[in-house]
């Protein structure tokens, strides 16, 4: 072991270091093979989706791409204001 100071210090933060160093790279690999294996899993699964012919993945089920622009379906049990010709919109208070 040293005896002077500045050998002490060095000593003591070399191991420091390398341990940082060697934590930081484990887990830049793993991150790194994480996300390489989610890409290929995505691909994989859009190649399988696309040979079966269903719609890509995160399309709403049912529609097409067409449909997609049309406007959503009213719902009827949302009493329409009176004059307006549109339901009240939320936190609003309605007279009864």
């Amino acid at each position: 072991m040293p005896e002077s100071w500045w050998g002490n210090a060095i000593f003591s933060l070399v191991p420091t270091i390398v341990l940082g160093l060697i934590f930081w790279m484990v887990m830049r690999m793993i991150i790194r093979g994480d996300r390489t294996a989610r890409r290929e899993y995505d691909r994989i699964e859009a190649e399988e989706r696309a040979r079966l012919g269903m719609p890509p993945r995160g399309a709403p089920v049912g529609e097409s791409v067409a449909d997609a622009s049309a406007e959503p379906p009213a719902v009827a049990d949302e009493a329409i204001e009176p004059g307006t010709g549109s339901p009240p919109a939320p936190g609003d208070r309605t007279s009864a």
